[in-house]
Protein backbone atom coordinates (compact mmCIF):
# COMPACT_ATOMS: atom_id res chain seq x y z
CA UNK A 1 0.00 0.00 0.00
CA UNK A 2 1.32 3.53 -0.85
CA UNK A 3 0.07 5.77 2.27
CA UNK A 4 -0.76 9.49 1.42
CA UNK A 5 -0.50 12.74 3.41
CA UNK A 6 -3.56 13.73 4.98
CA UNK A 7 -4.47 17.50 3.31
CA UNK A 8 -5.71 20.49 4.90
CA UNK A 9 -9.46 19.93 5.23
CA UNK A 10 -11.10 20.91 1.86
CA UNK A 11 -14.28 22.55 2.24
CA UNK A 12 -15.72 25.91 3.85
CA UNK A 13 -14.25 27.17 7.05
CA UNK A 14 -16.07 29.41 9.54
CA UNK A 15 -15.08 32.93 10.05
CA UNK A 16 -12.31 33.01 12.56
CA UNK A 17 -11.91 28.99 12.03
CA UNK A 18 -9.20 28.12 10.21
CA UNK A 19 -9.83 24.62 8.36
CA UNK A 20 -8.19 21.93 10.15
CA UNK A 21 -5.50 20.26 9.22
CA UNK A 22 -4.15 16.89 10.55
CA UNK A 23 -2.81 16.63 14.10
CA UNK A 24 0.81 15.69 13.30
CA UNK A 25 2.65 14.76 9.97
CA UNK A 26 1.71 11.07 9.80
CA UNK A 27 0.37 9.48 6.38
CA UNK A 28 -2.83 8.98 5.90
CA UNK A 29 -5.18 6.46 7.07
CA UNK A 30 -8.78 7.28 5.98
CA UNK A 31 -9.93 9.50 3.07
CA UNK A 32 -13.58 9.97 2.02
CA UNK A 33 -14.63 11.36 -0.94
CA UNK A 34 -18.03 12.32 -2.30
CA UNK A 35 -19.75 9.96 0.02
CA UNK A 36 -23.48 10.06 -0.33
CA UNK A 37 -26.62 8.29 1.33
CA UNK A 38 -30.21 7.66 -0.42
CA UNK A 39 -32.93 6.93 1.77
CA UNK A 40 -36.63 6.56 -0.05
CA UNK A 41 -37.62 9.94 1.84
CA UNK A 42 -34.51 11.26 2.70
CA UNK A 43 -30.62 12.03 1.83
CA UNK A 44 -29.00 11.30 4.95
CA UNK A 45 -25.03 12.25 3.48
CA UNK A 46 -24.86 14.37 0.53
CA UNK A 47 -21.18 14.65 -0.63
CA UNK A 48 -19.09 14.40 2.10
CA UNK A 49 -15.27 14.19 2.24
CA UNK A 50 -13.99 13.57 5.36
CA UNK A 51 -9.78 12.93 6.09
CA UNK A 52 -8.07 10.98 9.23
CA UNK A 53 -4.82 10.66 9.88
CA UNK A 54 -3.29 8.12 12.22
CA UNK A 55 -2.74 9.52 15.70
CA UNK A 56 -5.52 12.06 15.15
CA UNK A 57 -8.63 12.52 17.01
CA UNK A 58 -11.11 13.77 14.75
CA UNK A 59 -14.35 14.84 16.05
CA UNK A 60 -17.87 14.83 13.51
CA UNK A 61 -20.57 17.34 15.01
CA UNK A 62 -23.81 17.92 13.86
CA UNK A 63 -27.51 18.04 15.27
CA UNK A 64 -29.71 15.36 15.48
CA UNK A 65 -30.31 13.71 12.27
CA UNK A 66 -27.06 15.29 10.67
CA UNK A 67 -25.93 12.27 8.94
CA UNK A 68 -22.92 11.77 11.58
CA UNK A 69 -24.45 8.23 12.13
CA UNK A 70 -25.36 7.07 8.72
CA UNK A 71 -21.58 7.94 7.94
CA UNK A 72 -19.95 6.21 10.78
CA UNK A 73 -21.94 3.19 9.80
CA UNK A 74 -21.10 3.42 5.83
CA UNK A 75 -16.90 3.54 7.40
CA UNK A 76 -18.22 0.33 9.09
CA UNK A 77 -19.88 -1.70 6.50
CA UNK A 78 -22.82 -1.88 8.38
CA UNK A 79 -24.67 0.11 5.21
CA UNK A 80 -23.35 0.75 1.87
CA UNK A 81 -23.12 3.93 0.55
CA UNK A 82 -25.44 5.31 -2.91
CA UNK A 83 -21.96 7.22 -4.77
CA UNK A 84 -18.42 8.37 -3.43
CA UNK A 85 -15.27 6.52 -2.95
CA UNK A 86 -13.18 5.84 0.45
CA UNK A 87 -9.24 5.24 0.76
CA UNK A 88 -7.78 3.13 3.63
CA UNK A 89 -4.47 3.74 4.04
CA UNK A 90 -4.22 5.31 0.50
CA UNK A 91 -5.87 2.47 -1.43
CA UNK A 92 -9.88 2.25 -2.43
CA UNK A 93 -11.62 -0.03 -0.50
CA UNK A 94 -15.35 -1.48 -0.38
CA UNK A 95 -16.31 -1.91 2.94
CA UNK A 96 -19.17 -4.51 2.65
CA UNK A 97 -19.78 -5.68 6.58
CA UNK A 98 -18.27 -5.04 9.76
CA UNK A 99 -15.76 -8.19 9.64
CA UNK A 100 -14.39 -7.14 6.86
CA UNK A 101 -13.86 -3.31 8.67
CA UNK A 102 -12.47 -5.26 11.93
CA UNK A 103 -10.07 -7.35 9.48
CA UNK A 104 -9.12 -3.68 8.26
CA UNK A 105 -8.56 -2.54 12.06
CA UNK A 106 -11.81 -0.75 11.79
CA UNK A 107 -13.63 -1.00 15.08
CA UNK A 108 -16.89 1.03 16.25
CA UNK A 109 -19.21 1.79 19.20
CA UNK A 110 -22.39 2.13 18.37
CA UNK A 111 -24.85 4.68 19.96
CA UNK A 112 -27.84 1.58 20.08
CA UNK A 113 -25.89 -1.07 21.28
CA UNK A 114 -25.35 -4.80 19.77
CA UNK A 115 -25.12 -6.82 22.54
CA UNK A 116 -27.11 -10.32 23.30
CA UNK A 117 -29.21 -9.93 26.12
CA UNK A 118 -29.43 -13.48 26.98
CA UNK A 119 -24.94 -14.17 26.65
CA UNK A 120 -22.76 -12.84 29.43
CA UNK A 121 -20.48 -10.01 28.47
CA UNK A 122 -17.37 -12.62 28.12
CA UNK A 123 -19.91 -14.12 25.32
CA UNK A 124 -20.53 -11.25 23.99
CA UNK A 125 -16.96 -10.07 23.64
CA UNK A 126 -16.11 -13.39 21.97
CA UNK A 127 -18.49 -13.22 19.32
CA UNK A 128 -17.24 -9.68 17.90
CA UNK A 129 -14.15 -11.69 17.51
CA UNK A 130 -12.60 -13.55 14.45
CA UNK A 131 -10.43 -16.12 16.59
CA UNK A 132 -11.29 -16.00 20.41
CA UNK A 133 -9.55 -17.10 23.12
CA UNK A 134 -11.17 -19.62 25.87
CA UNK A 135 -13.86 -17.89 27.63
CA UNK A 136 -12.08 -18.22 30.89
CA UNK A 137 -8.83 -16.57 29.30
CA UNK A 138 -11.20 -13.97 27.29
CA UNK A 139 -12.74 -13.25 30.95
CA UNK A 140 -9.21 -12.37 32.64
CA UNK A 141 -8.46 -10.28 29.33
CA UNK A 142 -11.60 -8.20 30.33
CA UNK A 143 -11.23 -7.82 33.67
CA UNK A 144 -7.75 -6.72 33.36
CA UNK A 145 -8.63 -3.85 30.86
CA UNK A 146 -11.52 -2.96 33.07
CA UNK A 147 -9.21 -2.02 35.64
CA UNK A 148 -6.54 -0.64 33.40
CA UNK A 149 -8.94 1.52 32.19
CA UNK A 150 -11.89 2.08 34.80
CA UNK A 151 -14.47 0.48 33.06
CA UNK A 152 -15.55 -1.93 35.83
CA UNK A 153 -17.73 -4.76 34.50
CA UNK A 154 -18.28 -8.54 35.19
CA UNK A 155 -17.16 -10.67 32.12
CA UNK A 156 -19.68 -12.89 33.78
CA UNK A 157 -22.68 -10.89 34.02
CA UNK A 158 -25.60 -11.43 31.61
CA UNK A 159 -26.53 -8.17 29.57
CA UNK A 160 -29.78 -8.26 30.22
CA UNK A 161 -29.40 -7.73 33.72
CA UNK A 162 -26.76 -4.38 33.15
CA UNK A 163 -27.74 -0.53 33.50
CA UNK A 164 -27.39 1.40 29.90
CA UNK A 165 -24.15 2.75 31.62
CA UNK A 166 -22.52 -1.00 31.98
CA UNK A 167 -23.72 -2.22 28.37
CA UNK A 168 -21.79 0.90 27.15
CA UNK A 169 -18.60 -0.05 28.89
CA UNK A 170 -18.93 -3.58 27.70
CA UNK A 171 -18.77 -1.95 23.93
CA UNK A 172 -16.19 0.25 24.75
CA UNK A 173 -13.84 -2.78 26.00
CA UNK A 174 -14.97 -5.11 22.90
CA UNK A 175 -13.49 -2.27 20.99
CA UNK A 176 -10.04 -1.87 22.78
CA UNK A 177 -9.72 -5.71 22.85
CA UNK A 178 -8.91 -5.79 19.21
CA UNK A 179 -6.40 -3.37 18.78
CA UNK A 180 -7.96 -1.19 16.46
CA UNK A 181 -5.96 1.48 13.87
CA UNK A 182 -9.11 3.45 13.69
CA UNK A 183 -11.73 3.88 16.13
CA UNK A 184 -15.24 4.94 15.60
CA UNK A 185 -16.91 6.12 18.99
CA UNK A 186 -20.64 7.50 18.70
CA UNK A 187 -21.40 9.10 22.15
CA UNK A 188 -18.94 6.71 24.24
CA UNK A 189 -19.55 9.01 27.55
CA UNK A 190 -23.58 9.41 27.47
CA UNK A 191 -24.04 7.28 30.18
CA UNK A 192 -20.35 6.81 31.67
CA UNK A 193 -19.44 8.83 35.18
CA UNK A 194 -17.29 12.21 35.24
CA UNK A 195 -14.49 9.74 36.46
CA UNK A 196 -14.93 6.80 33.69
CA UNK A 197 -14.58 9.86 31.15
CA UNK A 198 -11.14 11.41 32.74
CA UNK A 199 -10.23 7.28 32.20
CA UNK A 200 -11.32 6.80 29.10
CA UNK A 201 -10.07 10.37 27.98
CA UNK A 202 -6.14 8.72 29.15
CA UNK A 203 -6.85 5.46 26.95
CA UNK A 204 -8.04 7.58 24.06
CA UNK A 205 -4.69 9.81 24.32
CA UNK A 206 -2.90 6.57 24.86
CA UNK A 207 -4.26 4.91 21.89
CA UNK A 208 -3.53 8.39 19.70
CA UNK A 209 -0.01 8.30 20.77
CA UNK A 210 0.69 4.75 19.44
CA UNK A 211 -0.90 5.98 16.03
CA UNK A 212 -4.82 4.98 16.37
CA UNK A 213 -6.86 7.19 14.81
CA UNK A 214 -10.27 8.04 16.40
CA UNK A 215 -13.45 9.56 15.05
CA UNK A 216 -15.58 11.11 17.84
CA UNK A 217 -18.74 11.79 17.70
CA UNK A 218 -20.30 13.72 20.66
CA UNK A 219 -22.39 16.66 21.66
CA UNK A 220 -20.76 17.02 24.95
CA UNK A 221 -18.77 20.27 23.49
CA UNK A 222 -16.54 20.41 26.49
CA UNK A 223 -15.44 16.89 25.61
CA UNK A 224 -14.39 17.80 21.84
CA UNK A 225 -12.58 20.94 22.94
CA UNK A 226 -10.33 19.00 25.55
CA UNK A 227 -9.97 15.95 23.60
CA UNK A 228 -9.89 16.44 19.74
CA UNK A 229 -7.57 17.46 17.95
CA UNK A 230 -9.62 18.51 14.79
CA UNK A 231 -13.39 18.88 13.66
CA UNK A 232 -15.62 18.63 11.10
CA UNK A 233 -19.62 19.78 10.98
CA UNK A 234 -21.77 18.80 9.63
CA UNK A 235 -25.74 20.05 8.64
CA UNK A 236 -28.64 18.45 6.58
CA UNK A 237 -26.21 15.86 5.70
CA UNK A 238 -23.65 17.65 4.54
CA UNK A 239 -20.25 19.16 5.32
CA UNK A 240 -20.78 22.47 6.51
CA UNK A 241 -17.56 23.32 7.86
CA UNK A 242 -14.20 22.51 9.80
CA UNK A 243 -12.24 23.96 12.75
CA UNK A 244 -9.76 23.08 15.20
CA UNK A 245 -11.95 22.61 18.74
CA UNK A 246 -9.19 24.08 21.17
CA UNK A 247 -9.70 27.35 19.94
CA UNK A 248 -13.10 27.67 19.94
CA UNK A 249 -15.65 27.96 22.42
CA UNK A 250 -18.68 25.66 23.27
CA UNK A 251 -21.18 28.32 22.63
CA UNK A 252 -19.25 28.87 19.19
CA UNK A 253 -19.03 24.96 18.00
CA UNK A 254 -22.89 25.13 19.49
CA UNK A 255 -23.49 27.82 16.91
CA UNK A 256 -21.69 26.17 13.74
CA UNK A 257 -23.92 23.02 14.71
CA UNK A 258 -27.60 24.19 14.81
CA UNK A 259 -26.82 27.54 13.50
CA UNK A 260 -28.02 29.75 15.61
CA UNK A 261 -26.78 30.86 18.86
CA UNK A 262 -27.59 27.91 21.98
CA UNK A 263 -30.98 28.68 23.85
CA UNK A 264 -30.81 29.42 27.59
CA UNK A 265 -32.82 27.44 30.29
CA UNK A 266 -35.04 30.45 32.11
CA UNK A 267 -35.76 28.45 35.84
CA UNK A 268 -37.84 30.93 37.18
CA UNK A 269 -39.96 30.35 40.33
CA UNK A 270 -41.49 27.41 41.41
CA UNK A 271 -44.88 26.96 42.31
CA UNK A 272 -45.45 26.72 46.53
CA UNK A 273 -46.56 23.19 45.56
CA UNK A 274 -46.64 20.96 48.78
CA UNK A 275 -48.38 17.78 47.56
CA UNK A 276 -47.05 14.82 47.90
CA UNK A 277 -46.75 12.70 44.39
CA UNK A 278 -44.41 10.12 45.41
CA UNK A 279 -43.48 8.46 48.40
CA UNK A 280 -41.22 6.24 48.87
CA UNK A 281 -40.90 4.89 52.29
CA UNK A 282 -37.76 2.46 53.25
CA UNK A 283 -37.79 0.34 49.86
CA UNK A 284 -35.96 -2.91 50.38
CA UNK A 285 -35.85 -5.66 47.47
CA UNK A 286 -33.25 -8.37 46.83
CA UNK A 287 -32.32 -8.49 43.61
CA UNK A 288 -33.48 -10.78 41.40
CA UNK A 289 -29.79 -11.47 39.62
CA UNK A 290 -27.06 -12.55 41.62
CA UNK A 291 -25.23 -9.35 39.91
CA UNK A 292 -27.94 -7.08 40.57
CA UNK A 293 -27.93 -4.25 43.31
CA UNK A 294 -30.06 -4.80 46.31
CA UNK A 295 -32.22 -1.60 47.46
CA UNK A 296 -31.89 -0.85 50.96
CA UNK A 297 -34.14 1.21 53.32
CA UNK A 298 -34.64 4.25 50.57
CA UNK A 299 -36.69 6.95 51.64
CA UNK A 300 -37.86 9.58 48.64
CA UNK A 301 -40.55 12.12 48.41
CA UNK A 302 -41.62 14.34 45.75
CA UNK A 303 -43.99 16.92 46.13
CA UNK A 304 -45.52 18.92 43.60
CA UNK A 305 -43.71 21.88 41.72
CA UNK A 306 -40.13 20.61 42.03
CA UNK A 307 -37.77 18.35 40.39
CA UNK A 308 -35.58 16.04 42.35
CA UNK A 309 -32.37 14.90 40.96
CA UNK A 310 -30.70 11.46 41.34
CA UNK A 311 -27.31 11.12 40.77
CA UNK A 312 -24.71 8.14 40.85
CA UNK A 313 -22.38 5.99 38.82
CA UNK A 314 -24.82 3.45 36.66
CA UNK A 315 -25.44 0.19 38.37
CA UNK A 316 -25.76 1.22 41.95
CA UNK A 317 -29.24 0.91 41.89
CA UNK A 318 -31.22 3.63 39.68
CA UNK A 319 -32.45 0.63 37.44
CA UNK A 320 -34.00 -1.41 40.30
CA UNK A 321 -36.22 1.79 42.04
CA UNK A 322 -37.26 3.24 38.43
CA UNK A 323 -38.11 -0.17 38.01
CA UNK A 324 -40.22 -0.43 40.92
CA UNK A 325 -41.48 2.85 40.71
CA UNK A 326 -42.89 2.37 37.36
CA UNK A 327 -44.48 -0.98 38.26
CA UNK A 328 -42.44 -2.95 36.21
CA UNK A 329 -40.89 -5.00 38.65
CA UNK A 330 -43.45 -6.56 41.48
CA UNK A 331 -42.85 -5.41 45.05
CA UNK A 332 -44.20 -7.61 47.74
CA UNK A 333 -45.67 -4.85 49.95
CA UNK A 334 -48.33 -2.62 48.57
CA UNK A 335 -47.63 0.77 51.51
CA UNK A 336 -43.78 1.42 50.52
CA UNK A 337 -44.23 3.07 47.56
CA UNK A 338 -46.84 5.73 46.94
CA UNK A 339 -48.32 7.44 43.85
CA UNK A 340 -50.85 10.67 44.55
CA UNK A 341 -51.42 9.43 48.10
CA UNK A 342 -52.50 6.10 47.17
CA UNK A 343 -50.59 2.80 48.24
CA UNK A 344 -48.62 2.04 44.95
CA UNK A 345 -46.78 -1.02 46.11
CA UNK A 346 -48.32 -3.95 43.80
CA UNK A 347 -50.37 -1.89 41.13
CA UNK A 348 -49.53 -2.81 37.58
CA UNK A 349 -47.62 -0.09 35.50
CA UNK A 350 -51.21 0.68 33.70
CA UNK A 351 -52.85 1.47 36.83
CA UNK A 352 -49.69 3.88 37.62
CA UNK A 353 -50.57 5.68 34.85
CA UNK A 354 -53.91 6.49 35.48
CA UNK A 355 -53.12 7.63 38.22
CA UNK A 356 -50.83 10.30 36.36
CA UNK A 357 -48.13 8.42 36.25
CA UNK A 358 -45.49 9.06 32.89
CA UNK A 359 -42.37 7.38 32.70
CA UNK A 360 -39.24 7.98 30.45
CA UNK A 361 -36.99 4.71 30.98
CA UNK A 362 -33.32 5.26 30.10
CA UNK A 363 -33.39 2.16 27.31
CA UNK A 364 -35.06 3.99 24.32
CA UNK A 365 -34.59 1.02 22.14
CA UNK A 366 -37.26 -2.13 23.51
CA UNK A 367 -38.18 -0.41 26.44
CA UNK A 368 -39.42 3.44 25.29
CA UNK A 369 -40.12 2.00 22.21
CA UNK A 370 -40.77 -0.90 20.00
CA UNK A 371 -37.83 -0.31 17.21
CA UNK A 372 -40.66 -2.13 14.31
CA UNK A 373 -43.27 -0.39 15.31
CA UNK A 374 -44.68 3.51 13.66
CA UNK A 375 -44.58 6.95 16.22
CA UNK A 376 -48.50 6.12 15.94
CA UNK A 377 -48.51 2.89 17.93
CA UNK A 378 -45.88 3.71 20.00
CA UNK A 379 -47.69 6.68 21.03
CA UNK A 380 -50.53 4.07 21.49
CA UNK A 381 -48.57 1.58 23.70
CA UNK A 382 -48.50 4.65 26.56
CA UNK A 383 -51.27 6.67 25.51
CA UNK A 384 -53.79 4.21 25.08
CA UNK A 385 -56.64 5.07 27.93
CA UNK A 386 -54.72 8.26 29.26
CA UNK A 387 -55.74 9.87 25.77
CA UNK A 388 -58.23 7.99 24.78
CA UNK A 389 -56.72 6.31 22.19
CA UNK A 390 -58.78 3.64 22.79
CA UNK A 391 -62.28 3.52 23.58
CA UNK A 392 -64.40 0.44 24.06
CA UNK A 393 -61.79 -1.73 22.67
CA UNK A 394 -61.42 0.08 19.80
CA UNK A 395 -58.23 2.11 18.40
CA UNK A 396 -58.68 5.54 17.35
CA UNK A 397 -56.25 5.58 14.97
CA UNK A 398 -56.89 9.23 13.90
CA UNK A 399 -56.81 10.37 17.43
CA UNK A 400 -53.23 8.60 18.15
CA UNK A 401 -51.93 10.11 14.51
CA UNK A 402 -52.60 13.91 15.67
CA UNK A 403 -51.39 13.12 18.33
CA UNK A 404 -48.13 11.75 17.16
CA UNK A 405 -47.80 14.91 14.69
CA UNK A 406 -48.02 17.14 17.41
CA UNK A 407 -45.43 15.14 19.29
CA UNK A 408 -43.26 15.73 16.11
CA UNK A 409 -43.87 19.41 15.66
CA UNK A 410 -43.64 20.93 19.02
CA UNK A 411 -40.39 19.02 19.88
CA UNK A 412 -38.37 19.17 16.51
CA UNK A 413 -38.62 15.57 15.58
CA UNK A 414 -36.72 14.82 12.47
CA UNK A 415 -38.62 11.81 10.82
CA UNK A 416 -40.01 11.29 7.62
CA UNK A 417 -43.60 11.08 9.79
CA UNK A 418 -45.83 9.79 11.96
CA UNK A 419 -45.75 5.98 10.48
CA UNK A 420 -42.31 5.77 10.41
CA UNK A 421 -40.50 2.98 12.52
CA UNK A 422 -39.14 3.80 16.29
CA UNK A 423 -35.95 2.08 14.65
CA UNK A 424 -35.33 4.36 11.61
CA UNK A 425 -34.76 7.56 13.68
CA UNK A 426 -31.43 8.84 14.48
CA UNK A 427 -31.19 7.90 18.86
CA UNK A 428 -31.48 12.05 19.30
CA UNK A 429 -34.61 12.22 17.35
CA UNK A 430 -36.11 8.70 19.02
CA UNK A 431 -35.14 10.45 22.29
CA UNK A 432 -37.05 13.74 21.49
CA UNK A 433 -40.35 11.93 20.57
CA UNK A 434 -40.66 9.58 23.86
CA UNK A 435 -39.76 12.49 25.85
CA UNK A 436 -42.53 14.72 24.15
CA UNK A 437 -45.10 11.89 23.91
CA UNK A 438 -44.72 11.61 28.03
CA UNK A 439 -44.69 15.54 28.81
CA UNK A 440 -47.57 15.98 26.17
CA UNK A 441 -49.80 13.89 28.14
CA UNK A 442 -49.65 16.30 31.22
CA UNK A 443 -48.54 13.85 33.59
CA UNK A 444 -49.29 14.83 37.42
CA UNK A 445 -45.73 13.04 38.26
CA UNK A 446 -43.17 12.47 35.52
CA UNK A 447 -40.19 9.93 36.13
CA UNK A 448 -37.59 10.73 33.98
CA UNK A 449 -33.82 8.77 33.21
CA UNK A 450 -31.29 10.33 31.18
CA UNK A 451 -33.24 12.71 29.19
CA UNK A 452 -30.54 13.93 26.98
CA UNK A 453 -28.61 10.85 26.41
CA UNK A 454 -27.32 11.57 22.65
CA UNK A 455 -29.21 14.40 21.97
CA UNK A 456 -27.73 17.77 20.65
CA UNK A 457 -27.26 20.73 22.70
CA UNK A 458 -29.95 22.52 21.00
CA UNK A 459 -32.49 19.69 21.43
CA UNK A 460 -31.20 18.97 25.02
CA UNK A 461 -32.01 22.32 26.08
CA UNK A 462 -35.37 22.22 24.74
CA UNK A 463 -36.02 19.07 26.98
CA UNK A 464 -34.28 20.83 29.95
CA UNK A 465 -36.75 23.56 29.44
CA UNK A 466 -39.82 21.29 28.86
CA UNK A 467 -39.22 19.47 31.92
CA UNK A 468 -38.52 22.98 33.79
CA UNK A 469 -42.10 24.02 31.92
CA UNK A 470 -43.83 20.57 33.34
CA UNK A 471 -42.15 21.69 36.68
CA UNK A 472 -43.75 25.31 36.41
CA UNK A 473 -47.33 24.24 36.27
CA UNK A 474 -47.01 21.78 39.42
CA UNK A 475 -45.47 18.55 37.90
CA UNK A 476 -43.63 16.32 40.10
CA UNK A 477 -40.48 15.42 38.59
CA UNK A 478 -38.21 12.41 39.45
CA UNK A 479 -34.91 12.60 37.54
CA UNK A 480 -32.33 10.06 37.00
CA UNK A 481 -29.07 11.58 35.31
CA UNK A 482 -25.38 10.89 35.13
CA UNK A 483 -25.00 14.22 33.37
CA UNK A 484 -24.39 16.34 36.61
CA UNK A 485 -24.36 19.51 34.51
CA UNK A 486 -27.76 18.99 33.81
CA UNK A 487 -28.90 18.09 37.38
CA UNK A 488 -27.70 21.09 38.75
CA UNK A 489 -29.42 23.39 35.62
CA UNK A 490 -32.78 22.23 36.19
CA UNK A 491 -33.16 20.15 39.67
CA UNK A 492 -34.54 21.76 42.86
CA UNK A 493 -33.04 19.08 45.54
CA UNK A 494 -30.49 16.26 44.60
CA UNK A 495 -29.68 13.26 45.96
CA UNK A 496 -27.28 10.56 45.03
CA UNK A 497 -27.93 6.36 44.51
CA UNK A 498 -25.03 4.20 45.78
CA UNK A 499 -24.77 0.43 46.19
CA UNK A 500 -28.34 0.57 46.59
CA UNK A 501 -29.14 3.24 48.89
CA UNK A 502 -30.32 6.21 48.55
CA UNK A 503 -28.71 9.94 50.09
CA UNK A 504 -30.58 12.87 51.77
CA UNK A 505 -31.76 15.15 49.28
CA UNK A 506 -30.16 18.86 49.72
CA UNK A 507 -30.85 21.80 47.64
CA UNK A 508 -29.15 22.32 44.39
CA UNK A 509 -27.79 25.65 45.67
CA UNK A 510 -25.94 24.06 48.48
CA UNK A 511 -24.35 21.23 46.99
CA UNK A 512 -21.17 20.95 44.51
CA UNK A 513 -19.87 18.67 42.42
CA UNK A 514 -17.18 18.24 44.59
CA UNK A 515 -20.08 17.07 47.62
CA UNK A 516 -21.67 14.76 44.79
CA UNK A 517 -18.74 12.70 43.83
CA UNK A 518 -18.02 12.28 47.34
CA UNK A 519 -21.43 10.83 48.24
CA UNK A 520 -20.89 8.44 45.13
CA UNK A 521 -18.88 6.84 47.17
CA UNK A 522 -21.67 6.59 49.79
CA UNK A 523 -19.77 8.70 51.97
CA UNK A 524 -22.78 11.12 53.21
CA UNK A 525 -23.96 12.89 55.88
CA UNK A 526 -24.71 10.38 58.98
CA UNK A 527 -27.46 10.71 61.09
CA UNK A 528 -30.42 11.32 59.22
CA UNK A 529 -32.36 9.61 56.79
CA UNK A 530 -33.18 10.66 53.41
CA UNK A 531 -37.43 11.03 53.95
CA UNK A 532 -37.21 12.59 57.06
CA UNK A 533 -34.50 15.51 55.17
CA UNK A 534 -36.99 16.06 52.58
CA UNK A 535 -39.84 17.21 54.79
CA UNK A 536 -37.77 20.21 56.43
CA UNK A 537 -36.30 21.33 52.84
CA UNK A 538 -38.66 20.88 50.43
CA UNK A 539 -40.53 24.36 51.87
CA UNK A 540 -37.32 26.27 50.85
CA UNK A 541 -36.91 24.05 47.74
CA UNK A 542 -39.96 25.13 45.90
Amino acid sequence: MHPVDVPQASGPAFAGCPAAAAHTASPGLLRLRGIRKVYPTVVANDGIDLDVASGEIHAVLGENGAGKSTLMKMIYGVTQPTAGEMFWRGDRVRVHNPAQARALGIGMVFQHFCLFETLTVCENVALGMSDPPPLPELARRIEQMSRQYDLPVSPQRHVHALSVGERQRVEILRCLLLDPRLLILDEPTSVLTPQAVRGLFETLRKLSSEGCAILYISHKLDEIQELCHSATVLRGGKVVGHCRPAEQTPRSLARMMIGRDLPVCEHGQAPQGREVRLRLSGVNRESDDQFGVELRDVHLEVHAGEIVGIAGISGNGQQELLSIISGELPFPLKFPVQIMGREAGRMSPGARRRLGLCFVPEERLGRGAVPTMSLVDNAILTGAYVLDFVRRGFVRPARARAFALECIQRFDVRCPGPDAAARSLSGGNLQKFIIGREILQRPRLLVVAQPTWGVDVGAAAFIRQGLIDLRNEGCAVLLVSEELEELFEICDRIAVMAQGRLSPTRKASELGVEDIGVWMSGLWPQGEEAGAAVSTEVGDAV
